[in-house]
């Protein structure tokens, strides 16, 4: 899993990537070299984002930190004026991408073309329902625009008399305490709602701090009048908050159970769309049968495993010793970076990737707190390894399971899955290699090329004993089991505690750490579709590696190259590039990369 895998683009020296400022020589930068950096489109993308960031950075409250050193950007939600530019600027380049040439472009600037017209779909898309929301929330904060013209007229410095502003204060906060009681009686409201009160009501809150925080102690006036009743509606807005929230009812479909855990399930047709708007062509059904189709090979592999090792078909008693061979505590650190390196002699003496000296430097180690072990019973990867092992402050069972859970075989594939050449090569290299292109990220790419990894390994034979088979196979089981549980979930068809129970029996998780996995799940703040992704996105690179590599049209090498340097885009878009597919400025999905018939 990756930690902080979208990056908004910020005020980097990307003007070097726009052909249309670049200055170079031919005869020492072929085009080639280029469109390895960018293409015809991406200064239209930097601007994109720099133009996004803008309207963000100038809507939103400045706040000075701790020290009073510095004065920095609060991310709160949209004001309404916010929320109006933002739209007004995903249309203006939506009218500019119209007036593009679009056959005119190359490969290159035609995926970079349709991936900026998707994202900018998705935004308006998203600012939409949020403006939906808000305007059901409005009725509950009806002094909201008193607080948004006082910041209008701190923005540009506007003289403003002490006096009023300490009764207009005064008015606000009556407002809001009528507010406020009229919203008590409610006897709940729907959670969606709820929360954007809330969030509107902290918003408002750092709003009113940024106009107090500018004129206080600076104008002689404000400064006698105005820190009492700023004081009182400070104050008054915090509980607001609290209440508004306290308020909210999750409106959900799934059935109870005693798992403790409250999701809401989107529906067929919702993930119909979201698949649809992650470039994968297939129904939910489609994909519950793909994974029961890999869930049923691993469970031929296993029981070769099984057989192996001298249990039979009693896989479960392989496991059972397999995760028992876990090491003592305080050796798990060692233990990790002995796996990386045994992963990197294994890929470099195939020739697999390149491998820049200074990634293999500067990747790190940390160890994950007991808080975050709860939704993240394994360990996590991207800048650095955050290790997951017990702690003096975890209950005796607690600290078994994530031994258990942990151990060398379970570890042995997903080490690199989470360093290299997996999360932490993808952050050394998206930095680097089209950066522009970050906004784009998808977790079927993300999580997508560090699974696809496992399974190349895999199939190369990484895994040489019955014990490192069952390791790798543990997770193939487990990526098959999350796309099984997680859309039957999402469909209706399971609780929360069908999910624990068929982790556990089906994969053979211990009974914490597939609880863990279902509430990251659905408590998480994940896109339904986000442990989906990772087998998804590893078959789909699966396939273009047969249709380049197999075929003998590139080596490993050069396919793993190319397609790292792309950045986290669709695999669709991946193969359109790498293959020269001839695309259409309204492209839409349509690669069926999963062959049904006999594995």
């Amino acid at each position: 899993m990756l930690i902080n895998t979208k990056t908004t683009i910020k005020g980097l020296a990307l003007y070097a990537l726009t052909i249309g400022t670049l200055t170079v020589k031919a005869q020492t930068a072929p085009a080639g070299n280029l469109y390895e950096q960018s293409s015809e489109v991406a200064g239209t993308i930097i601007r994109y984002g720099q133009d996004m960031n803008a309207i963000h950075d100038f809507y939103s409250p400045y706040n000075v930190n701790d020290r009073a050193e510095e004065q920095y950007k609060q991310d709160v939600i949209n004001s309404p004026e916010q929320r109006k530019r933002l739209i007004e600027v995903d249309n203006d380049y939506l009218k500019q991408l119209e007036q593009t040439d679009f056959n005119a472009l190359s490969i290159y600037g035609k995926v970079d073309y349709i991936l900026l017209k998707k994202r900018i779909n998705f935004d308006l898309k998203d600012l939409k329902k949020e403006e939906g929301l808000y305007s059901q929330a409005a009725k509950y904060i009806s002094f909201a625009d008193e607080i948004y013209a006082l910041e209008q007229k701190r923005r540009r410095g506007t003289f403003v008399d002490g006096e009023k502003v300490a009764g207009d204060l005064n008015k606000i906060l009556k407002e809001l305490k009528a507010d406020t009681t009229a919203y008590r009686k409610l006897p709940s409201v729907d959670m969606p709602i709820a929360k954007v009160t809330k969030a509107a009501l902290v918003g408002l809150k750092g709003r009113l701090k940024d106009f107090f925080g500018f004129y206080n102690k600076y104008d002689p006036s404000f400064t006698w009048w105005v820190p009492e009743p700023y004081k009182a509606l400070d104050n008054a807005l915090n509980r607001y908050s609290e209440l508004a929230i306290s308020k909210g009812k999750l409106n959900t479909s799934q059935k109870s159970d005693s798992s403790g855990i409250k999701g809401v399930p989107i529906g067929r047709e919702e993930l119909i769309n979201q698949l649809q708007a992650e470039m994968i062509p297939y129904t939910p059904e489609e994909l519950i049968k793909l994974a029961n189709k890999e869930f049923a090979w691993c469970d031929k592999e296993m029981l070769k495993a099984s057989q192996e090792m001298g249990f039979g078909s009693d896989w479960k008693k392989a496991l059972e010793k397999v995760k028992n061979s876990y090491v003592p505590v305080g050796h798990q650190p060692e233990l990790i970076v002995k796996l990386y390196n045994d992963a990197l002699s294994f890929i470099k003496e195939r020739d697999l990737i390149t491998i820049p000296p200074l990634a293999e430097e500067t990747w790190g180690m940390v160890m994950m707190s007991p808080q975050r072990q709860l939704v993240n019973p394994f360990f996590t990867g991207g800048k650095e390894i955050s290790i997951s092992y017990p702690t003096n402050t975890m209950q005796y069972e607690d600290r078994l399971m994530s031994m258990r859970g942990n151990n060398p075989y379970f570890s042995k594939g997903t080490v690199q899955h989470e360093l290299i050449p997996g999360h932490n090569l993808q952050y050394f290299m998206n930095s680097r290699y089209k950066a522009y292109r970050q906004d784009f990220g998808t977790p079927f790419a993300v999580e997508g090329w560090a699974l696809y990894w496992e399974l190349l390994l895999y199939d190369k034979g990484f895994a040489k004993t019955p014990e490192e088979r069952v390791g790798m196979l543990f997770w193939r089981m487990h990526r098959c089991a999350r796309i099984i549980f997680s859309l039957n979930y999402h469909l209706g068809n399971w609780t929360p505690q069908q999910c624990i129970d068929f982790l556990v029996d089906r994969v053979g998780h211990e009974k914490a750490n597939a609880e863990g996995e279902v509430r990251r799940s659905f408590e998480g703040g994940y896109s339904p579709l986000y442990q989906v992704a990772y087998l998804l996105g590893g078959l789909q690179l699966t396939e273009l590696r047969k249709e380049l590599v197999d075929s003998g049209k590139m080596t490993y090498k050069q396919f793993h190259d190319a397609a790292i340097k792309e950045n986290l885009i669709p695999v669709e878009m991946l193969r359109a590039t790498l293959t020269n597919q001839a695309l259409t400025k309204d492209f839409t999905t349509s690669w069926k990369f999963y062959d049904f018939g006999t594995k």
